[in-house]
C-alpha cells in the first residue's frame, strides 16, 4: 500500500437520474459508456488517471491539483458547447491517500465527494486544499461559502472555479443591475455622474495598474463596498491587495460577463403574466405585525447554554444551521460577532472575507444577500441585542381584532419560529446541561410557549399587549424605553418591537394604507 499526494477529482452526471428513467440494461450501459468517453481523454490528456467509474460518477487522481482543475474546466466548458444533453459536475479536494488495488481510499477521496454532491450543475467546487496547491494565478476561482458536510470534521471551506464560459454574478451587482444603478466603467471612459447608491465595476484594467488607479481618483467618495473589478486570472498578491480594501470582484471572462448582467435584464424585462392576482386589502386593516428579525438572549443562561450562533438564509430567515447561509451570528458572554458565509457581506460599507470573525457594535449595518441587517445593542437586560431586518411575513389587524403571537397560536395569529436542532448551542458543563440537551432543549422552545402573547388594536386607536404566558415573559422595545417586560396588558405604538423568545414583531402602519 502506497501513500500518494493527490487531487482527487470525482465527475458526475448532473442529469443521471432523469437520463436513466425508462432506459433498459444496454440504455444504461451505453450512458455510463458515453459518460466515459466523453470524460476519460480530457483527463488523460491533462494527465489524469480515471480510477473507476460509480454508476454515473468517475473518480480520477492528479499529480497536480492545477491540472486537475484545467481539466474540470475543460469538461465543463465541452459539454456546454456540444448539445448532446450531457450536464457535469466537477468537485475536487488535494492531500494523501492510499493506492490499493486499483482503489484510492482517505480523507481526499471522502471530501471530494461529498463536495461533489452539493455541487450545482454545471459547475466545479474545490476544497480550501486544492485552492491552496493549485496555481492561484492560471485557476480562475471565488469562493461559495463554508459547509458542513456529512462524515467530514468542521466545516470546510468551498471554493467554485470559473471556466470561460461562465460568471457567477455576486448578488451586490445583481441588484445593481435590477435598480438601474450598476455603472460599467471602461478604460477610457469619462467619469460618470453617479447617484449615491451607484455600483461600479471596473472592466478591462489590471488591479494594480495606473490606468485603474486614475479612474478611481477621479471619482467622488464611495464606500469600498461599491467598487467592484471584473477580472479572470488575478495574481494572489493582487487578489489580495483589491479585497483586502474591502472592494469586490467579478470572475468570469468579458463574454461571459456580458452574458450574464444580460441575463439578468432579460428576466427582469419579462412581461407580467396576464393573469395576474391582485388582492385588496380591506380598507379596515389599522396595523400590521411584521416578523422583523432576531433576538438575541444573553449568555450564560441559566446553567445551560453558555453561547449559540443563528445563520442567515439568502430568503432573510434565521435558521440554527444551515449549509446555505450567507452569515452567522455568534453569542458569547464577551461579544456579538458576525462570520461571513458569502463574499457579498458588508459591514459598515466596507468588505468582509468569509469564515473571518467581526464584532459587532450598536448601530451597526450589514449588507447581505437577503438584504440589509441592523443590529441594536441591549444592555443590562436579558437580551444582548437584536438583528433587525423587516420580512415578507405579515399579519394585518382590523379595528377591535386580538391577534395572538406564539409557537401554535390560535387563530387569527402569527407563529413564532420553532427552530430544531441543537448543533448551534454551546453547552455549559453540568448536570443541568445535560438533562437539557438531552431533552431536545433549543432557545426558541426555552423562551417562548405556543401561546405567548395577544395584541389588540381597539376601536379608539389603543394598541395593547396581553402576556399570556406565566413562565415565559415577552418584552417592548421602544424608541423611549429600549426594554420593558409586558405585566398584564400594556399600551403600544406604531413603530415599537415585541420580543417574544427569539423573535422580533414590528408594529406597523398597513402597507398599503388604511
Amino acid at each position: 500500500m502506497a501513500t500518494a499526494t493527490r487531487t482527487v477529482v470525482f465527475t458526475d452526471l448532473a442529469n443521471y437520474t432523469a437520463s436513466v428513467s425508462g432506459r433498459d440494461r444496454e440504455g444504461l450501459r451505453a450512458l455510463v459508456h458515453e459518460h466515459e468517453r466523453f470524460v476519460r481523454p480530457i483527463c488523460q490528456r491533462h494527465s489524469g488517471n480515471v480510477v473507476k467509474n460509480l454508476g454515473d460518477a468517475f473518480l480520477i487522481l492528479f499529480t497536480s491539483a492545477t491540472d486537475a482543475l484545467r481539466a474540470g474546466m475543460e469538461i465543463i466548458e465541452t459539454s456546454a458547447r456540444s448539445g448532446d444533453g450531457l450536464s457535469f459536475r466537477v468537485s475536487a479536494a488535494t492531500g494523501d491517500i492510499e493506492e490499493m488495488s486499483g482503489d484510492a481510499f482517505g480523507e481526499p477521496v471522502n471530501l471530494s465527494a461529498r463536495i461533489n454532491s452539493k455541487t450545482p450543475a454545471g459547475q466545479i467546487w474545490i476544497a480550501e486544499s486544492t485552492r491552496l496547491c493549485m496555481n492561484q494565478s492560471e485557476i480562475p476561482f471565488e469562493a461559495v461559502g463554508r459547509y458542513k458536510l456529512k462524515g467530514i470534521a468542521g466545516e470546510i471551506g468551498i471554493h467554485r472555479v470559473v471556466p470561460p464560459n461562465t460568471c457567477e454574478l455576486p448578488d451586490t451587482v445583481i441588484k445593481a443591475v435590477r435598480g438601474g444603478t450598476l455603472y460599467r466603467i471602461q478604460r477610457g471612459d469619462p467619469p460618470p455622474r453617479l447617484s449615491g447608491e451607484a455600483v461600479l465595476l471596473f472592466e478591462g484594467f489590471a488591479p494594480s495598474s495606473p490606468a485603474l488607479q486614475r479612474v478611481m481618483d477621479s471619482l467622488p467618495v464611495l464606500a469600498p463596498a461599491q467598487l467592484w473589478l471584473s477580472a479572470y486570472n488575478i495574481a494572489p498578491i493582487e487578489r489580495e491587495a483589491w479585497e483586502g480594501a474591502g472592494r469586490g470582484l467579478v470572475i468570469g471572462t468579458p463574454k461571459a460577463l456580458d452574458a450574464a448582467i444580460h441575463a439578468v435584464r432579460a428576466v427582469q424585462n419579462r412581461p407580467m403574466n396576464a393573469n395576474t392576482i391582485i388582492l385588496d386589502i380591506s380598507s379596515s386593516t389599522e396595523l400590521e405585525l411584521v416578523m422583523a428579525g432576531l433576538a438575541l438572549p444573553s449568555v450564560p443562561m441559566a446553567g445551560v447554554v453558555s453561547g449559540y450562533t443563528y445563520d442567515l438564509l439568502p430568503d432573510g430567515r434565521w435558521v440554527s444551521r444551515s449549509p446555505r447561509a450567507v452569515l452567522r451570528v455568534d453569542v458569547s458572554p464577551e461579544a456579538i460577532r458576525v462570520i461571513p458565509l458569502s463574499p457579498a457581506v458588508t459591514i459598515q460599507g466596507r468588505a468582509t472575507r468569509i469564515s473571518a470573525s467581526y464584532p459587532l457594535s450598536d448601530g451597526d449595518l450589514l449588507a447581505t444577500p437577503s438584504g440589509t441587517v441592523e443590529f441594536r445593542r441591549l444592555s443590562d437586560c436579558p437580551y444582548a441585542g437584536m438583528l433587525l431586518a423587516d420580512t415578507p411575513l405579515r399579519l394585518p389587524i382590523s379595528l377591535g381584532q386580538t391577534v395572538e403571537l406564539g409557537r401554535e397560536p390560535r387563530h387569527p395569529g402569527m407563529a413564532l419560529p420553532d427552530r430544531s436542532g441543537q448543533e448551534n448551542i454551546r453547552w455549559c458543563t453540568g448536570q443541568r446541561a445535560a438533562r437539557a440537551r438531552e431533552g431536545g432543549f433549543t432557545l426558541d422552545r426555552a423562551l417562548a410557549g405556543r401561546h405567548q402573547a395577544a395584541i389588540t388594536a381597539s376601536p379608539n386607536s389603543r394598541i395593547t399587549v396581553r402576556a399570556l404566558h406565566e413562565r415565559l415573559a415577552t418584552w417592548i422595545s421602544s424608541p423611549a424605553q429600549p426594554l420593558r417586560r409586558v405585566d398584564g396588558t400594556v399600551e403600544a405604538s406604531i413603530g415599537d418591537l415585541v420580543i417574544t423568545g427569539t423573535a422580533v414583531v414590528s408594529i406597523q402602519p398597513p402597507e398599503f394604507g388604511g
